[in-house]
């Protein structure tokens, strides 16, 4: 369920988003199909930014967010009537980006794991850098030191 009146987050998250498989969400094996996570993955973005209270900011400015690289790691199937959560995270950014990480999970148990590379876009044509993005939201710090291989895949999506 995605809401603004559900608790407030962190710009830079975690924020959980909760869901269930339906059956709609299935594939022939009947488990979930493998390219609903990724629809799923945008809607926990879009909580995000609900919940940390910039979503209308950033359409007053007339900006959106894309998505320009993901990389997915599938650990257990997610099987019908299963609820589970997706976390999504701002774990950093460069000149260009931010570098989130999303996954799916129930407790303790991970379902799969995505890194995604996002930037974000003017209506009016052409690109918003991460520093703008920051000065919006009020806040004036360097990305945290990325992991060794967030950062090395970072470097190969970087366009």
């Amino acid at each position: 369920m995605i809401s603004r009146f559900r608790s407030k987050v962190s710009v830079f998250g975690p924020c959980l988003t909760p869901f269930i498989c339906w059956p709609a969400d299935l594939d022939v094996l009947r488990h979930m199909n493998n390219g609903r996570y990724f629809s799923i993955m945008d809607l926990g973005r879009v909580d995000l930014m609900i919940r940390a209270g910039i979503a209308t900011q950033l359409s007053e400015n007339g900006w959106y967010p894309v998505v320009v690289a993901e990389s997915m790691r599938f650990r257990r199937s997610i099987d019908p009537f299963v609820s589970f959560s997706v976390e999504t995270t701002v774990l950093g950014w460069d000149d260009k980006a931010f570098i989130l990480r999303q996954r799916f999970i129930k407790g303790q148990t991970c379902f799969a794991e995505a890194m995604v590379r996002a930037r974000f876009l003017k209506k009016t044509g052409g690109s918003v850098l991460p520093n703008e993005i920051l000065k919006l939201v009020h806040v004036d710090q360097e990305s945290p030191h990325l992991p060794e291989t967030v950062r090395l895949w970072n470097l190969n999506q970087i366009d």
